[in-house]
């Protein structure tokens, strides 16, 4: 299975630890965080993986040539102008099957969340469902100031932000609404690549939003069981080594 590892960010909030290399590469637990990306999909069989870079790009390149464990080989999708999370999925839609749904994981996020089982979800909708998944996110109950709406069949029906109060609503939303925060992990149906006409950056999340205002099915996979940890900052790194701990570390490899 395929996958996509989303590292090409400048890694802001971790300066100064971004001043001289990709965030990608900054240490978790004695290791690269991406090296935890890769462990993780591997150990659910995801073992044809591209990772995007821009910041410090040659890095990432050095680190996927020399990278020998379990996912390798690595191929690397260079930027040579950042395309933000949608694109950069786009920019490397050439290495995906046309027939298989793929995965992408955000690189500064950890999770044990089942990534088989969020796969499953997802071809078992695509297989037996006239309104099955073009996107299954994956979601979980936890703190924040952002959320994505659903409806009661947990199809995407808008967004929320806690912060500037914003709400958008791009479709009308029957029965009780349900805001869930997202977990920067999602599985694609390849049709959703012909979708993507726009050559230059933009937001992934805008356009989940805008395909679900065209009538897609963009669904939720709840996994409010699955530990989660943004590794954004230092602090937050911090907090991951913590709420995850040295055994689970240490049994990923």
């Amino acid at each position: 299975m395929k996958a996509m590892i989303l590292a090409a960010g400048l890694g802001t909030r971790l300066r100064p630890l971004t001043d001289t290399r990709p965030k990608a590469l900054v240490p978790v637990a004695g290791r690269p965080m991406i090296h935890w990306v890769i462990a993780r999909l591997a150990s659910h069989g995801f073992t044809d993986i591209i990772i995007n870079a821009h910041h410090f790009a040659a890095q990432i390149e050095t680190f996927a040539a020399a990278y020998k464990g379990p996912g390798s080989p690595l191929t690397v999708s260079v930027e040579e102008e950042i395309l933000d999370t949608g694109g950069g999925v786009r920019k490397a839609a050439w290495f995906f099957d046309r027939e298989e749904p793929f995965l992408v994981h955000n690189v500064d996020v950890l999770t044990d969340l089942d990534l088989s089982g969020l796969m499953n979800a997802h071809l078992a909708s695509d297989a037996h469902s006239a309104y099955g998944a073009l996107v299954t996110l994956a979601v979980k109950s936890r703190k924040s100031s952002r959320h994505l709406l659903f409806d009661e069949a947990g199809r995407l029906g808008g967004w929320r932000s806690d912060v500037t109060g914003e709400t958008r609503t791009v479709r009308p939303i029957a029965g009780p609404v349900t805001p869930v925060p997202f977990m920067g992990v999602y599985v694609m149906s390849p049709a959703v690549l012909r979708k993507m006409a726009d050559p230059g950056p933009f937001s992934i999340i805008d356009f989940f939003l805008d395909q679900a205002g065209g009538g897609a099915p963009i669904r939720a996979y709840r996994a409010d069981d699955a530990r989660w940890a943004d590794l954004g900052s230092e602090d937050r790194i911090a907090a991951a080594e913590r709420l995850f701990g040295t055994d689970w570390f240490a049994e990923i490899g």
